[in-house]
């Protein structure tokens, strides 16, 4: 690893520090407006807001699953990262999404995501979009996500890729 990636603060004090630069970093996610709530060590917490533009089906006001499908990602991703002791980028390399109901016309949909197992090359993580509480399920994500190599804190964030 470079010194800039082994003296580099940990991810989490990163993320915690930077809640919300965290979605707008991706151009998508500037677009659909979700944001980061919460975060600790391999876990996450966020909001995707009702937005009209985001809506499915006009006759039922409901959010496009598609845009949950974005938020569930976005959200496993970084609680990848958050689980990582060295800053990383990850990469989705499969994403499950069970949608078990729709969500309710006009509503915020909470996430919240965990990383449950890192290995050298793989974060394994899980996810979950609901309104209230995860009682109540709108759908479940299974993802697993490529650790790229070490970064150094200042290519971070940047617009490089736009």
């Amino acid at each position: 690893m470079s010194d800039d990636a082994t003296s580099a603060p940990a991810p989490l004090e990163l993320m915690q520090g930077n809640l919300d630069m965290i979605s707008g970093v991706i151009p998508w996610g500037r677009r659909l407006g979700f944001r980061m709530t919460k975060v600790e060590k391999g876990h996450v917490w966020g909001v995707q807001p009702w937005k009209e533009r985001l809506v499915g089906d006009p006759d039922t006001g409901v959010i496009h699953g598609g845009v949950l499908t974005a938020f569930l990602d976005n959200l496993c991703g970084t609680a990848a990262g958050s689980a990582m002791d060295h800053l990383r980028y990850v990469a989705t390399l499969d994403l499950r999404i069970d949608y078990m109901r729709p969500a309710e016309p006009r509503r915020d949909i909470l996430g919240e995501a965990e990383c449950y197992h890192v290995t050298r090359s793989i974060c394994f993580t899980r996810a979950w979009a609901f309104h209230e509480t995860r009682d109540k399920v709108i759908a479940t994500a299974a993802g697993a996500f490529a650790i790229t190599k070490p970064r150094a804190p200042s290519t971070m964030g940047g617009n490089d890729a736009e």
